[in-house]
């Protein structure tokens, strides 16, 4: 196979990052070739204020190196920049004479540093804090000069100046509004900060306006607006930055403040693509690292061809990273008419925690002194849930029981690493599979602390919880059964990879030790392909159901027959056909279920068309992995609450839920009350009602160890709850390991990202789309014949 050229403009972590994952993803279908106008390899620059602060080494900062390239047969000019893109003939002209023809494009040129327009700018000792050479500049002038002057008062001035404090340089910060991180934090936390960086050694020039960088050829000070001066022997420009799209304006790609692109990040050009800081997706353009290596993904699994929901924008949080100084924001902050806010403040120790609500829903956050609850904070923000007494009142803990560890009470699936999305769970995986024994190693292995550094102490204290006698989490790594020694993720990903549509394919391609397969891996098999390739089942008659012909055969080689009822809801007519069909047949046992149907037990099976024909109503199974019967309560004499509501729920739900396949069997409870009569919170999914309308638990279990669901959404609407209901079944479907429970999958994958996709209106509607395109499907496939089992 002939492969395609794919060239990459910008060497920066967004295009590395999207070059990684097309490694990953398909790098056998390219010649790579990367061109960077840096003459540096692939570096971190989001940890270059802390190599000013002596905490790291510029080797440090090293992504890839020269060898993972050649390693990978990636081309790599460095020093080299990209001047014009022929997007007609897909030709691109470096400033080296050197001109190369692409299939594929992308562009990652980031941004550039924000000069203030002043008279004086380009003085020798103004330089910006964007790369190495910029960071080795300031090492060089501290070795000379003394007194430096940072402008800009935001997250990169104050990270720079606290590095040339450490450098020995006497530091003045400059910046126009009254407070400082006025974007991140509100006006007690920013002085908090204030008065910490002070007691630090920092000076704070606010509400001034630059006017002039004073001095002969090399800058002497700087004059403001209001006629006041401040000596200075360097002066730092870091009043912002600017998205670096003179390229593609220049080859007649469509910008805005950046290069607009899709939610696959695709430009108005044909095969070219945009991520990272030069993006502009949905009229947002991106500054912090999670979205740019979120936004690579995408773009790499669609140029790679694999199916993708596209980017969909991202939740941002705020962590400074300076020594001894610990703050967090996330959300909308500042105090309104229709918010109001909880807030603790011990000034004794400098510890500030400020949370802010509307109408009892958490919108936003802001810690200073101590940060541990923010993982918390923003899980409460994504779910956009009405917040219960309970859980205002411990809003700010971080530890359930005195004493406790917080890395121990985490979640497997709770993040270690927002940046690269790296779960405790994903960290101790690798800790015990490679027998890892330091950070380095865990960044090495996983990417943990490998971006803005700032979980670096988390995955410190996790490794120190690992070697500890308290720890008790072992992760067991299996491969899919023994006919293969790879796991379901690496078969499904090679699946898709070489788009292989049946079982004997699968085991060729992957070479399985049993060339028949077993009965672990072959039902595992044919769901996978199911999921990929809806038509699968249809195509390969998997699925003989009919709608209203079904049953189970018993171990004596009798039948069992379960008539249908929706909600266990049933009428007289129903009754007297389950009846008459017990007494014609004489069927000896007839059994009313916990899960509220009725069972005809013993039919022989010459019997079975003429049971049929008789009862002529939908008729349901218990067998193989489904979405089982929903369980409702009528109330008996448990409470006297209103109970037609969610008996019209649960019906409308089963009608849409009856027969979907699903990794294992789902168990669904609705109950009207909190009385709970359903045993809603220990289902797979529950539904329970509320004042305002649903609330909707997810991975509860009633077998031997039982465990209870967690909140997943409130839903106001019936309508409403059937579709975060369908889609949070459909997403289970999609991306679940075979016999994965509700409740592991959850664990593995994170209730956060679950509650991310349903919240998402795009993606909910995708999920939809799909779960309604398999219920057509099933329509279909109930004219076949039916299923004895």
């Amino acid at each position: 196979m002939t492969k395609q050229k794919l060239v990459v403009v910008g060497n920066g972590m967004s295009g590395a990052r999207c070059v990684e994952e097309i490694v990953k993803n398909g790098s056998e279908m390219f010649d790579i070739t990367v061109f960077g106008s840096e003459p540096h390899i692939t570096y971190n620059r989001i940890l270059l204020s802390t190599v000013l602060q002596g905490s790291m080494t510029f080797e440090d900062l090293t992504i890839n190196d020269h060898n993972w390239y050649a390693e990978h047969n990636i081309q790599l000019f460095t020093g080299e920049t990209v001047l014009n893109i022929d997007t007609l003939n897909q030709i691109i002209q470096t400033d080296k004479e050197r001109e190369l023809s692409y299939d594929k494009l992308i562009i990652a040129t980031g941004s550039v540093p924000f000069f203030l327009p002043v008279p004086g700018a380009d003085k020798e000792g103004v330089i910006a804090f964007r790369t190495i050479d910029d960071c080795r500049k300031m090492i060089e002038s501290s070795r000379q000069y003394k007194k430096a002057v940072v402008i800009g008062g935001g997250l990169l001035g104050l990270e720079a100046a606290r590095g040339l404090l450490n450098l020995g340089m006497e530091v003045s910060v400059v910046h126009i509004s009254e407070y400082l991180m006025e974007r991140q934090l509100d006006q007690t936390a920013s002085i908090l900060l204030q008065k910490e960086l002070e007691r630090q050694g920092m000076h704070f020039l606010l509400k001034k306006v630059t006017q002039e960088i004073i001095g002969n050829s090399r800058a002497k000070g700087v004059r403001f607006q209001d006629g006041t001066e401040t000596e200075a022997d360097l002066v730092i420009m870091a009043a912002g930055i600017r998205p670096n799209i003179k390229l593609a304006k220049d080859s007649g790609i469509l910008t805005n403040r950046a290069i607009t692109v899709n939610d696959y990040l695709e430009t108005s050009a044909a095969n070219i693509y945009a991520v990272g800081e030069c993006a502009e997706h949905r009229g947002i353009v991106y500054g912090l690292v999670k979205p740019l290596y979120e936004q690579g993904a995408i773009a790499a699994k669609h140029i790679c061809g694999i199916k993708t929901q596209g980017y969909q924008g991202s939740v941002l949080s705020t962590q400074l990273k300076i020594s001894g100084v610990d703050v967090f924001s996330a959300g909308h902050f500042d105090d309104q008419d229709s918010t109001k806010s909880i807030t603790s403040f011990d000034e004794l120790d400098g510890c500030y925690k400020k949370a802010v609500f509307q109408d009892r829903k958490l919108v936003g956050a802001v810690l200073f002194g101590d940060t541990r609850a923010g993982a918390k904070l923003f899980d409460l923000i994504l779910k956009q849930k009405d917040i219960s007494t309970e859980e205002k009142n411990s809003l700010f803990q971080t530890s359930t029981h005195s004493g406790g560890s917080l890395i121990a009470e985490m979640a497997w699936s709770d993040l270690i690493c927002n940046c690269n999305g790296v779960t405790k769970g994903g960290i101790i995986e690798a800790v015990q599979k490679n027998g890892l024994t330091t950070v380095e190693q865990v960044k090495t292995c996983t990417k943990a602390s490998s971006s803005c550094g700032g979980c670096k102490p988390a995955v410190n204290e996790l490794l120190l919880y690992v070697n500890s006698d308290e720890f008790d989490e072992v992760i067991e790594i299996k491969s899919m059964c023994s006919c293969t020694d790879l796991t379901e993720d690496e078969v499904v990903h090679e699946m898709q990879l070489q788009n292989l549509s049946s079982n004997q394919e699968i085991m060729t391609a992957l070479g399985w030790k049993n060339s028949d397969g077993c009965p672990t891996c072959k039902p595992a098999l044919t769901y996978y392909l199911g999921m990929i390739y809806p038509e699968y089942e249809n195509s390969q008659k998997l699925i003989f159901i009919n709608e209203k012909m079904n049953a189970v055969r018993q171990s004596d080689d009798l039948y069992t027959v379960i008539p249908q009822m929706y909600g266990g809801m049933t009428n007289a007519e129903e009754l007297r056909k389950i009846a008459d069909a017990a007494d014609k047949y004489n069927i000896p046992k007839v059994a009313v279920t916990s899960e509220q149907r009725i069972h005809l037990m013993g039919v022989k099976k010459e019997d079975l068309k003429g049971v049929w024909s008789d009862l002529n109503m939908p008729l349901s199974s218990k067998a193989g992995s489904y979405v089982q019967n929903i369980k409702t309560c009528t109330g008996e004499h448990i409470c006297s609450c209103d109970k037609q509501q969610s008996l019209i729920l649960a019906v409308a739900l089963e009608k849409k839920l009856n027969l979907i396949s699903a990794p294992y069997r789902v168990k669904i409870g609705v109950s009207a009350c909190m009385h709970n009569g359903a045993g809603s919170t220990t289902k797979d999914i529950g539904i329970m009602g509320i004042d305002r309308g649903w609330e909707i638990y997810a991975g509860g279990s009633s077998g031997r160890n039982v465990r209870a669901g967690e909140l997943l959404a409130v839903a106001s609407t019936d309508e409403e709850a059937i579709k975060l209901t369908c889609g949070f079944i459909q997403y289970y479907r999609e991306t679940a390991n075979y016999s994965e429970r509700t409740w592991q999958w959850i664990e593995r994958v994170g209730l956060l990202h679950i509650r991310e996709v349903l919240f998402n209106e795009e993606l909910l509607l995708q999920l939809l789309h799909y779960f309604e395109s398999d219920a057509s499907h099933r329509k279909n496939l109930m004219e076949k014949q039916p299923l004895i089992t």
